[in-house]
């Protein structure tokens, strides 16, 4: 995979755009297969390819302890440009975003966050990660089709189920505050389907300074990266 850094003598002076996959994507199944890299580049946006440690080409260690701090992550790939970037995150992507926003939030300019809602809020549910747990281990109960899709994701032959399963059972940190996100001058969208088990995402858009919320009808979380609607409001956002 490769880059492009921005240059002084871009046309657009635009920021380059980090993308930020979910549990069991990468860069290159999440983003470049939607077709969203190629429209990006289409109209005239530097991508930065970046894979979650645990996931894609990034190093895959079967120790949690490992992945305690993913934010930490974005930031060493942010290390070689300078200024602000805009940035998109979907589920696991968008919490780590969220994450790396709070602590520096001069680090971003426009911040799309995707398949999370007002859950962030909570302390983490042991019970949530077990769920997909149990379907990455193909312990699931047959009836329950989150389990069974997640784990089917998870098996597919590009990911290291194991790394899988070491971020899943990560330590994990305090939950962020309202108070935290009201100091982020970034402009925020959250976008969030209908159909979403991470609804409602009402308070976490009006959390921020500057923030609206889309809902894309009749789409799921698992068809949110590929959804014609989010395709769309996240160019219509970045780029206006």
């Amino acid at each position: 995979m490769s880059s492009s850094a921005p240059t002084p003598t871009s046309a657009t002076h635009q920021p380059p755009v980090l993308l930020v996959h979910g549990w069991a994507g990468s860069f290159e199944r999440t983003w470049v297969r939607s077709g969203i890299v190629d429209l990006l580049r289409d109209a005239g946006r530097d991508v930065l390819d970046f894979d979650l440690p645990g996931h894609g080409a990034a190093a895959k260690s079967h120790e949690p302890a490992d992945y305690v701090d993913l934010a930490s992550s974005v930031f060493a790939r942010l290390d070689a440009n300078t200024g602000a970037v805009d940035a998109v995150g979907f589920s696991l992507g968008a919490i780590t975003l969220l994450a790396a926003a709070v602590r520096a939030p001069d680090r971003f300019n426009k911040v799309v966050l995707a398949g999370i809602g007002d859950g962030v809020f909570q302390p983490h549910d042991p019970r949530r990660s077990e769920k997909i747990l149990a379907g990455l281990e193909g312990r699931a109960d047959p009836d329950d089709l989150t389990a069974r899709i997640f784990g089917k994701i998870g098996n597919e032959a590009h990911n290291d189920p194991l790394a899988l399963a070491a971020v899943l059972r990560r330590p994990r940190q305090e939950p962020v505050s309202a108070d935290q996100l009201s100091a982020i001058s970034a402009e925020v969208l959250v976008i969030i389907g209908d159909n979403d088990f991470s609804q409602p995402a009402h308070q976490l858009a009006g959390a921020f300074h500057r923030a609206r919320l889309v809902t894309l009808h009749g789409v799921d979380h698992f068809r949110t990266p590929e959804s014609f609607d989010f395709i769309d409001a996240v160019l219509g956002f970045l780029n206006s």
